[in-house]
């Protein structure tokens, strides 16, 4: 593939599946959601007002020197169960009342949400865009080195009934990492329900790693990880759905499945999946792909550090503890390290918190009130320059 407009387009395409990551943190509308003291996912301003008719469920918390706060899941839910039940009936009483959309794609499959390998709770598949938490899911490159075409992908029209994407093209099998289900399970059972792989075929699986990625829509937020697999397949090998959720197949040389990757016809969450096959493959390269380094890097964001809400507040505050002086011109919140909290907060001087029950709201003394702005800019660092560059804006300046 020679240099040209493609290369352009590759780039743009990274971009647009990685809208929120590129762009969102700067907005200054979104909240960091804690449950058990650690940050599970992002909140956005619509979803934050309907949040605050439950305030038997959510804390809201705020930081004396930003607009911006954070919501936590009342600590008060001690176990897995207590925590998805609460939750759960807050989430169908928003789907009856119409609140938003993405709840009206109702599925009855719960991914779990998780602090590094910690099971928090479990939460309705469609309403996780709502709380920015992290998805994981499983995809198939199912390919075909044909003796005319050479490189071949097959790629799967999704049915129109589907409940998100009806109708786009995909890849040729791929499924959410729902509770319950294993990676290589995911892999396997989704092979036979949408493209009827049979076993002798399916044990040919190769694990490819994943990619990552940030993406917005109207529906919310999607910060997604996707564990990849090849599957080279025989040139007469002809998939069949057998759930319903595909309509066709159909059998594309590299060239031609890149172009339908750029049409508004192709689910934009799968990209970043035909795109990495396609550089590891060698059909994309430094070579024939101007840009080809930041779209790597825009295949692979790390999902895995920005949510550490915490961590990252205190880093960030031990460095300007010691560079910075402490006064009230500092942008940070610098009693945090100096003053012991009981329950997260200062018991004389509790002036920070904000919570909408009737009962003290009991934060763990994990959860320190932050800067959620300071912390958003921060960790969005796409590659860096535009968050350093933000914080060091804020910094004050020695006078000359």
């Amino acid at each position: 593939m020679p240099l040209t407009q493609k290369s352009t387009r590759l780039l743009e395409q990274a971009r647009s599946f990685n809208n929120f990551y590129l762009t969102g943190f700067h907005k200054g509308d979104i909240r960091p959601f804690l449950v058990e003291g650690q940050q599970v996912g992002l909140i956005k301003l619509d979803v934050f007002k309907q949040l605050l008719k439950y305030p038997e469920v959510f804390c809201i918390r705020d930081c004396e020197h930003t607009k911006q706060g954070l919501v936590e899941l009342n600590p008060a839910f001690r176990d897995y169960n207590e925590r998805t039940a609460r939750l759960e009936k807050v989430l169908r009483d928003l789907r009856s009342d119409g609140s938003f959309s993405a709840l009206q794609g109702w599925r009855d499959e719960y991914f779990e949400v998780k602090s590094e390998h910690n099971g928090l709770l479990k939460m309705e598949r469609a309403a996780t865009p709502l709380f920015g938490v992290r998805k994981y899911g499983v995809d198939i490159n199912g390919y075909v080195r044909h003796p005319q075409h050479g490189l071949c992908i097959w790629l799967q029209q999704r049915s129109n009934t589907k409940e998100t994407w009806p109708g786009k093209w995909d890849n040729m099998v791929g499924g959410g990492l729902s509770v319950g289900y294993g990676i290589m399970e995911t892999a396997i059972k989704e092979a036979a329900e949408e493209a009827s792989i049979p076993s002798d075929l399916v044990k040919n699986l190769v694990s490819a790693g994943c990619v990552s990625f940030f993406f917005e829509s109207d529906q919310g937020l999607f910060p997604n990880t996707e564990y990849v697999f090849d599957l080279e397949l025989p040139v007469d090998f002809i998939p069949h759905n057998a759930d319903g959720e595909v309509q066709a197949f159909e059998l594309l040389p590299a060239n031609e499945c890149v172009e339908r990757v750029f049409t508004p016809e192709f689910k934009t969450t799968s990209a970043p999946v035909v795109i990495d096959f396609l550089i590891r493959h060698g059909y994309i390269t430094a070579e024939n792909e101007l840009n080809f380094t930041q779209i790597v890097e825009l295949l692979h964001v790390p999902l895995q550090s920005l949510y550490t809400y915490k961590t990252r507040l205190e880093q960030k505050l031990q460095q300007q503890s010691a560079t910075l002086p402490n006064d009230d011109s500092n942008w940070n919140c610098s009693s945090l390290p100096k003053r012991p909290l009981e329950n997260g907060h200062n018991k004389k001087e509790d002036t920070r918190l904000t919570v909408l029950k009737t009962q003290p709201c009991k934060t763990s003394n994990r959860n320190e009130c932050g800067n959620a702005t300071q912390v958003a800019i921060f960790l969005s660092f796409p590659i860096f320059t535009t968050a350093w560059t933000s914080i060091r804006k804020r910094e004050p300046q020695p006078t000359k």
